[in-house]
């Protein structure tokens, strides 16, 4: 066991439920099991090139487990690498990794666990590059980093999802229309995959499977001619028709990601409305509502689980390194291993013909 006395943590990316959770492990094991002392920086890697900072101990991380958000803050804009500074009245891109180094150093900090996903976990390898210990906790509600099998936020914004649509439906059949609901999911259609499985969708469309309108039009033509006078259409905000792109909302220069998808829910409405004259079609966006709240008990647990880890793996000198659910273990995979790809639904997946088995259609034929 190596002579480890100080740890700093960061939050960084969108929110995330069980960020706390993490938190809350990190800073009771690094305590109790190794008597090691934590610091949270405020707002992600920001609070690093600031040294915006807080000392974590068991009283200020009592009590936060079953609550949303995270304690520390995050963003999603300030990459140290190429960091927005105030330069003669203009903000301009500049390199403070430098005054970020100098800042673990002069806080005695042995290292950084960092909580993100790939944008947080990109950065967190250049800072090992440079030569700073880093064991990163994989956290996205998309479920799309590589190298584990599920991230923490993931069940809950699925929970989420599902809840909408179980009300969707309701009003839906009230009204015989066809209710369409876009959620978050980036490039990866999870969220949508599980949400609409679990919330009983007629159609699913996701970005590893691009659509045909056709398609989706004759699924619901097809059950009005079985008497069924309602739809529910899960899409995913990365989705996309077949030879067509995906729709994007706005760009963020200053951020690792700039793009920002939205809009193919009202896309798709407007094209059954054009097809389908006589049916009403609505259009629910879940939005930012999937990263809020409490998280569910299996993300508490797994972030739980994912904390503990993280911090006996920066113990055992397990630097550069991810903490990864295999199966029911945690184990660690290599850094870069976690953010060479993005994880994406396989289009051969068990559950995928799961859903196609059940009349789900996925828009492309």
């Amino acid at each position: 066991m190596r002579d480890i006395k100080h740890i700093g943590i960061l939050t960084g990316g969108g929110d995330c439920p069980g960020l706390n959770s993490v938190i809350r492990a990190i800073t009771k094991t690094a305590v109790l099991k190794y008597g090691v002392e934590v610091i949270g920086f405020i707002d992600g890697f920001r609070g690093l090139v600031e040294n915006n900072y807080v000392q974590l101990d068991l009283r200020r991380v009592s009590g936060i487990g079953h609550t949303g958000g995270t304690i520390l803050g995050t963003s999603n804009r300030d990459n140290p690498f190429n960091f927005m500074t105030m330069i003669q009245g203009q903000l301009q891109p500049t390199d403070q990794s430098d005054r970020a180094i100098s800042n673990i150093k002069h806080l005695d900090l042995d290292g950084l666990i960092v909580i993100g996903g790939d944008g947080s976990l990109n950065i967190s390898y250049k800072f090992f590059e440079r030569g700073i210990n880093i064991v990163g906790v994989p956290k996205t509600i998309d479920n799309d980093l590589s190298a584990t099998d599920i991230t923490f936020g993931f069940i809950t914004a699925v929970n989420t999802a599902s809840d909408a649509l179980d009300k969707l439906h309701t009003t839906a059949e009230s009204h015989h229309r066809v209710m369409i609901l876009e959620v978050m999911g980036r490039y990866a259609g999870w969220i949508a995959l599980y949400a609409g499985m679990s919330g009983s969708a007629d159609v699913i469309l996701i970005p590893e499977i691009p659509y045909s309108l056709d398609a989706i039009v004759s699924k619901i033509a097809q059950r009005f001619r079985q008497g069924k006078k309602f739809s529910i259409i899960v899409v995913a905000e990365g989705a996309h028709p077949q030879g067509g792109e995906m729709v994007v909302q706005s760009l963020v220069p200053t951020s690792h990601d700039p793009v920002r998808l939205g809009g193919i829910g009202q896309k798709v409405a407007d094209e059954v409305s054009t097809r389908l004259t006589d049916i009403e079609t609505r259009v629910t966006v879940l939005g930012h509502l999937q990263r809020g709240g409490g998280p569910t008990p299996y993300d508490r647990i797994l972030a739980t689980r994912y904390g503990v880890a993280a911090v006996d793996a920066f113990m055992e000198g397990k630097y550069g390194t991810m903490v990864s659910l295999q199966g029911n273990s945690i184990t660690t995979v290599d850094l870069q291993e976690a953010i060479k790809e993005i994880r994406k639904v396989p289009v051969d997946s068990k559950i995928v013909d799961a859903a196609r088995s059940i009349g789900i259609t996925f828009g492309d034929y």
